[in-house]
Formats: C-alpha cells, structure tokens, sequence
C-alpha cells in the first residue's frame, strides 16, 4: 500500500498535466453516474437531467487539467460553469467538487491576501447561489453544503501551503546549515595552512640563513684558515641539527590525532631561548645589543611564541638584507602589554635581491593571532625597524622572560646579498 502511494506520488510529481487531466476525467465520470433521484427530477421542468450534467461537467471539470499552471482562471470558469448548472437545476451532488478542487488549489498556490480574497467571493457566490435557488427552506442543512465544502477548501489549501512554506524554510535552514559548515571548514583548513607555513618558514628561514653565511665563511677560509673553517662547519652542523630538531616537533605536533603519538622532542620556543638565540646570530656575525625595560612576567604560551618568532624572523632579516654587522633589540615589560622593537641601521644592499615579503606578512599574521599589532618600515635616523605590540595578562614575574640583559657580542662581519627587510 505505502510502496503504491509512493508511485503514484513519483508519477504526479513527474507529470502533474496528466495525472489532474486523470482526476478531471474520473471526476466527471463520478458526477455522471450519480443517480439521477437524487437531483430532484422536478426542478428541472423540461429538461433532461443527465444531458445538462454531461454538457455542464465540460466547462466544470475540465479546466481542472490546468489548475497547477493557471489556478485563478480555471477557478473562474468551474466557478461559472457550476452557477450555471445550479440556475439550471439547484443540487448539490460532485458536480461541485469541480469548484472545490480548484478553490483548493488557488488558496494552496496563490499569495495569501488573495487567495483568501478569492476564495471568500467564491463561497459567497456558490453558498449564496445554492441557497437562494433551493426547493428547501433557506434554514435546512442542505443549503449549507456549498458553503461548508468551499470554506473546508480554502481550510485545507491553507494548511498545505503553511506545510510547504514550513519544509521549505526546513530544507532552506539545512542547505545554510550545511552551507556554513563547509566554509567554516574550508576557512580552518586555510587558517591551519597559514599558521603551518608561517611556523615552517620561520624555522628554515632562519636556520638556512645561518647555515649559508657560516657555509659561506667555511668556503672563503678552508685554504688560509682550516681551523677557522672546521669551526663554521661545526656551527652549520649545529644549525642544522637545530632546524631538523625544531622540524620533528612541528611534524609530531602535526600528526597528532585521536591516536597517541610521542610528545615532541623540545618544548615550544619562548623568550627563555632568547639567549641561544641571540648567541646563534652573534655567531652568524651580527652583534644584538639588548636592552629589557620593565619587570618580566609569566607570558601566554601563544604570546611567548609569538614573541620569540618576531625576534627570530626580524633578526634573520637584518641579518640576510640589511647590510650591516649590529642591531638593536628592546624588549619593554608594559603594564597590559609586551613591546618588542627590533632596529638597524643598515642602509641595505645595492641590490635588494629576490625577497618575497612573506616574513612580513608573517609576523603581522602572528601578532593579529594573539590581538596585537604590527608596524614595520624606514627608521627616523635610516635602517629598519619592527615594532610590534603583544596583549599581556597581569600577573606575577614569570620563568620564560628571558634572563640575559645588554649586549650578544659578534664574531666578524660577512656582507649580505638581499632586500632589506624583503623577506
């Protein structure tokens, strides 16, 4: 039964021109079988019952076969064609259930105002009709059939087209739902790739850096100076191992998943490796002057990573792009916030080289990551300068502050090769 009900639904959804032409038919069928005693023969004086019901069920029930695409104009023509079988002979037999079916489509299909507007001329016309050409007393129940039926019409139309408007607004509220999902997972995806790329380029930008300058040195002194060499060697061997150990705790972090895996193999950078990194750099040939002001605290882990990758990436910069063997570091402990400002005064190389911008773009990324800011451009006496200001928590004096005050002394001077503050 369930499985005929759903085919016939499938087969009216696929050709609703048919399947109304087939309603129509059996309609008139059903209105022409009708026993004729029950039309009350003598209101009808001369004529033949059974031929006006043949020829008024034409104007009646076969507009029906259009109702879905023109349902005010075929709600017209059952309507008149209805009044003039009742002018004819008043009943009230299926012959009305021409007016009826198209009254429901209208107010299921048609703008509310209207169809209720519509609909309510229409139970006037055909109640009002009824009535007043009935044999029977105005006050017998027969004369409200028209207008009982048409109003139960309009009833049931409304409230298929409150059930269609309400799985409509279902159906539209899913297709958001589902709309909004995948954006907000395509927009995570691309959040992760960023944050992914940003912590990739600042560990192989900076340590590939170092590992060019001390091969280079290596390169310039391996005849004059073999031990010279063999120390900037071992300092590529010591960036290297630094940048493939740093490498393996981002991929470990990476593949975690529901499944346990091995913590990483170091913690998360901090200020507390200020110092190494500071000393890394001093070995590169860049001197850092730094200078603390306020008093250390305890810092987010987030912010403290931030930090460190600011540091790490400007120096790198003015290391690769400045043109100049000193830079300036101020690290200033405020009262809701941690100033960072990294400054040279390098005049940049000849030839700015093939920078991408993309430390840049980087640490201004970082800092609008924790609700900081980001300023970077020409020094007031020339150079380059990074400024940038990361939100702090107030609390007590913390352990990953950093603990070395003044000057990281460098080792000698190696010309560079690209864009100031390109990278």
């Amino acid at each position: 039964m369930h499985t005929t009900f759903r085919r016939c639904r499938a087969f009216v959804r696929r050709h609703p021109y048919w399947a109304d032409g087939v309603l129509a038919v059996v309609l008139y069928v059903i209105t022409m079988l009708w026993p004729v005693s029950n039309h009350h023969p003598e209101e009808w004086s001369d004529l033949d019952p059974s031929a006006v019901l043949a020829i008024a069920g034409i104007p009646v029930f076969a507009p029906l076969a259009w109702r879905r695409r023109y349902p005010v104009a075929v709600l017209a023509v059952c309507a008149l064609g209805t009044l003039g079988f009742m002018i004819v002979g008043p009943v009230r037999g299926p012959i009305l259930l021409g007016s009826f079916l198209a009254v429901y489509t209208v107010s299921s299909a048609v703008e509310r105002r209207l169809a209720l507007s519509i609909g309510a001329v229409t139970v006037l016309c055909l109640g009002g009709t009824s009535m007043r050409l009935s044999v029977e007393a105005w006050d017998q129940p027969v004369n409200a059939i028209a207008f009982v039926w048409t109003a139960l019409a309009i009833a049931v139309g409304e409230a298929v087209r409150n059930r269609r408007a309400f799985v409509a607004a279902i159906e539209e509220r899913a297709r958001r739902a589902e709309h909004t999902r995948e954006e907000e997972a395509r927009r995570r995806v691309a959040e992760e790739r960023m944050r992914i790329a940003r912590e990739l380029h600042d560990i192989v930008g900076h340590h590939i850096a170092l590992i060019n300058v001390q091969a280079g040195v290596a390169s310039h002194l391996l005849t004059s100076s073999p031990d010279q060499a063999r120390e900037a060697l071992a300092h590529v061997r010591d960036a290297g191992r630094s940048a493939l150990a740093e490498l393996s705790a981002t991929v470990s972090v990476l593949r975690q998943g529901d499944e346990a895996v091995d913590a990483p193999h170091e913690p998360t950078p901090g200020l507390d490796r200020l110092p190494e990194l500071l000393e890394s750099f001093d070995r590169a040939g860049l001197r850092v002057s730094r200078l603390d002001e306020g008093q250390p605290r305890s810092l987010p882990a987030t912010v403290d990573l931030t930090a460190y990758r600011v540091v790490q990436e400007s120096l790198t910069n003015v290391r690769k792009h400045a043109g100049t063997s000193a830079a300036r570091l101020r690290l200033a402990y405020r009262r809701d916030l941690l100033h960072i400002e990294v400054e040279d005064d390098g005049p940049g190389p000849d030839d700015p080289g093939p920078g991408t911008g993309h430390g840049l773009i980087g640490m201004r990324e970082r800092a609008a990551s924790v609700g900081g800011s980001f300023l970077a451009g020409p020094g007031p006496d020339g150079g380059f300068r990074v400024s940038v200001d990361l939100p702090l928590p107030r609390g007590a004096v913390g352990r990953r502050a950093g603990t070395a005050n003044g000057a990281a002394n460098g080792s000698a001077t190696l010309p560079s090769t690209a864009g100031h503050g390109a990278q």
